[in-house]
């Protein structure tokens, strides 16, 4: 008892400074991003704000180029309200370039740096873009579709050699601050930004990321980090994402901190760079973890002077290996969407846990885990049309209460449809309004919140709900599997979807164990049927798996290259599928 009260109360003493750090995050709020990141310019105008490939730029230097690119934009015409894509790999003028046209109203559509195509295209129209500004393959890829976009799209090329040259046009411009009052009318519920999701299962979509969500992002890395000027917090994901452009870079600026920025993210650099320039802190998402545990041993993996890392996704088996070989003490880590307005933060560093919700803070979190039928992908109602809470370390959706305040406001997406599909109403009492977040979680009889699984991975075999991330934690313990990307697939004569893992291994790795393993780890129905071996995973930006194209391809031997190994009922160990096995999986001739 005595435990559970200075646990209750730590984490009530954290959280009540992060709703202090937030209370002044209303839809009314004059105070804009720009305003919080040109008060950290004025207070530490000579600091370091980012190392960038052996250059350092200070705070001066970076607003600097911060007004040439509004003040260009004010040339050009644009005003407030105006969209401009931006498709660039990380450097500092990627965020130069939000920042500036955040000074005088014109919203950022941060861009997926991997799309091209369609996909490129789909993610320029639905901002309703004025203007594309990229740089080199980027660049590239925008002008091979040029001819499909609105005729009025300009695209300015920071190499100078697609499209217009934007960088001889900045030279041509001011490094002064153009007037605030150009964007004095703009409030906390106005747009700042795009970010779009991942487009894991279809074509991403933009979420609006108001001015005080902005802002209230940087206060969620702070209490979450400790970030604080003086650290150098190395950043290697993605800056189009929420995780490294949004709690990566507008923490540590509003704080005066110093971001050690890295185009792409390197396993075999990352100790080297860490080490050499001094990091205190690093942001990550949980597939970067992954990916440094697989990585050989490096020299400097213990030589470096990093108190914590802060993020999202990392899962338990993970975690642990990771704190114990890196001699990293604490990894902060945080749940939340791009768009939702939920969020849990692990503040105490409880391995596996994405934060805490006890039972006392619940009405005040605005946040409800609710009974889920796993097969219709619909909250559970009662008698009377209600949502029916989970209990004690039962999976439910977890939800978020639509209100007025910055806390609970949900803005949406760009596209009305999209919006509206994430709403939910009566779901406690006629008329209210919650945020489907599409995450199962549970909460423990100590109030820790846990992880599940994403509504639609979760699925039912034998009558049982089977979540994908157990069985990957269990996948990922076996030796020499790197990857482990779970899913369900139909199997005809039978009802639900059986299990599939598609896998990538090092050397060494031995399918003859794995059987044996499994069943030793997981409940008999959530074995997986079928093993694929593929030579890489297939990810997003920012390592999420797909897993569209493999449920869709499935176990078929004539669609798929790679190898897939079958569990034949009856047998202890998995085979290779052939054409036999095939045809009788087809006929309904096996009893699963």
């Amino acid at each position: 008892m005595l435990k559970t009260l200075k646990r209750n109360f730590a984490f009530a003493r954290r959280i009540s400074s992060v709703l202090r750090s937030i209370k002044d995050l209303q839809p009314d709020s004059p105070v804009t991003m720009a305003d919080e990141f040109e008060a950290t310019v004025d207070r530490s105008p000579d600091s370091a704000v980012f190392v960038f490939e052996g250059q350092t730029l200070t705070y001066r230097a970076f607003d600097g180029r911060a007004n040439q690119i509004a003040n260009w934009a004010i040339e050009q015409g644009f005003k407030s309200g105006d969209t401009v894509a931006l498709i660039m790999e990380n450097c500092p003028d990627f965020v130069a370039i939000w920042f500036g046209l955040s000074k005088i109203g014109v919203i950022t559509a941060l861009i997926n740096t991997n799309l091209e195509g369609a996909g490129l295209k789909h993610c320029i129209d639905i901002v309703n873009s004025n203007a594309i500004i990229a740089a080199g393959v980027q660049a590239q890829r925008a002008e091979a579709i040029r001819d499909t976009l609105a005729d009025d799209i300009v695209i300015w090329n920071f190499d100078g050699k697609t499209g217009e040259d934007l960088q001889a046009q900045l030279a041509k411009h001011s490094q002064d601050r153009p007037d605030p009052a150009i964007r004095s009318h703009i409030r906390g519920s106005d747009t700042c930004l795009y970010i779009y999701t991942s487009g894991t299962t279809g074509l991403p979509k933009a979420a609006k990321i108001t001015q005080m969500r902005i802002r209230g992002t940087s206060r969620t890395a702070i209490a979450l980090s400790g970030v604080k000027a003086g650290d150098r917090v190395y950043n290697v994901l993605p800056l189009y994402h929420i995780t490294g452009g949004g709690m990566g870079i507008t923490g540590p600026l509003y704080v005066g901190a110093t971001v050690i920025l890295r185009r792409k993210f390197s396993a075999s650099a990352f100790w080297d760079d860490a080490t050499d320039n001094e990091a205190s802190l690093f942001v990550y998402i949980g597939e970067l973890c992954r990916y440094l545990i697989n990585a050989d041993p490096h020299p400097k993996e213990t030589s470096h002077q990093m108190r914590a890392g802060f993020g999202n996704g990392l899962r338990g088996d993970v975690w642990r290996s990771f704190i114990d070989r890196f001699e990293i003490p604490t990894m902060h880590e945080i749940y939340g969407s791009t768009e939702g307005n939920v969020a849990f933060v692990n503040f105490d560093g409880k391995i596996g846990a994405v934060g805490q919700m006890p039972k006392w803070i619940e009405k005040k979190m605005g946040v409800a885990l609710v009974k889920f039928d796993v097969v219709e992908e619909q909250p559970i109602r009662d008698g009377n049309g209600f949502c029916i809470k989970a209990g004690v370390d039962e999976p439910g959706e977890a939800l978020g209460r639509i209100g007025t305040s910055g806390r609970e406001s949900f803005s949406g997406y760009h596209e009305k449809k999209a919006t509206e599909s994430k709403i939910l109403t009566d779901v406690f009492e006629p008329g209210d309004r919650w945020f489907r977040t599409g995450d199962l979680m549970r909460r423990d009889a100590e109030g820790y919140v846990y992880f599940v699984d994403r509504i639609g991975d979760t699925f039912r075999w034998k009558g049982e709900n089977v979540a994908t991330n157990e069985v990957c934690d269990a996948l990922s313990k076996y030796p020499a599997i790197d990857l482990a990307n779970v899913y369900g697939v139909e199997v005809p004569e039978t009802e639900g979807r059986a299990g599939m893992a598609a896998i990538t291994v090092g050397d060494g790795f031995d399918i003859g164990g794995l059987r044996e393993h499994l069943a030793a780890h997981l409940p008999v129905y959530a074995v997986p049927l079928f093993i694929r071996i593929q030579p890489e995973a297939e990810t997003t930006g920012t390592f999420k798996f797909r897993k569209v194209e493999l449920v869709k391809e499935g176990f078929d031997i004539e669609a798929v290259d790679d190898q897939i190994w079958f569990l034949e009922p009856g047998q202890q160990n998995f085979i290779k599928l052939g054409a036999d096995q095939h045809d009788r999986i087809n006929n309904g001739d096996y009893r699963f």
